[in-house]
């Protein structure tokens, strides 16, 4: 499914976000030390080489809601921006959070005048966040910045399973009218 508002092209595909070819950056939904894990972080991590855990470590820890960025090493991608969502259940503000850290991303991609950005749906796998409820917030917030954007055009949400990419469609069709 894709969509076109204020100038932004946002989009929901199937698949694996360690192969996104071209698009300047994928998101990892990172850990706070910025280290290979489980989930996107691990599959990220795995697929472009030890070097990325090396170019991560002078950057950590981060702080929930935030963006860093480094290369995309064996990546299809130039770069890696690392985001910290919230652990659904332990954060005062989850929703607040969240949307933090899809503002996060757009700012890192802007400031490196990044135009292509693939996304992960962050905070939704081990980090138990409720797959409709952060597609609310993910996609609120994407739009809500789609006006504001001057270099990013491109925006996917890229996921893993059958079940997310049908919620995120759902959702996203809910909050813009067009039909999957």
């Amino acid at each position: 499914m894709r969509v076109h508002t204020e100038g932004l092209s946002l989009e929901c595909v199937g698949g694996d976000i360690t192969r996104q070819e071209g698009f300047d950056a994928v998101v990892n939904a990172a850990n706070a030390q910025l280290r290979p894990g489980g989930g996107v972080a691990g599959a990220i991590h795995r697929a472009a080489g030890p070097e990325l855990d090396r170019a991560c470590r002078p950057l950590a820890p981060i702080t929930t809601g935030e963006a860093v960025i480094t290369e995309g090493f064996d990546l299809p991608n130039p770069h890696v921006i690392h985001v910290l969502g919230p652990v659904y259940g332990q954060s005062a503000q989850p929703a607040r959070e969240l949307a933090e850290a899809y503002e996060s991303c757009l700012q890192v991609a802007e400031r490196y005048q990044l135009e292509s950005v693939a996304f992960c749906a962050i905070s939704t796998g081990a980090f138990g966040y409720p797959v409709r409820e952060a597609a609310e917030i993910a996609f609120t917030t994407l739009l809500k910045n789609a006006g504001r954007l001057s270099s990013v055009g491109r925006v996917r949400m890229v996921l893993y399973d059958e079940e997310s990419l049908r919620v995120h469609e759902d959702v996203l069709e809910q909050l813009t009218g067009e039909e999957t």
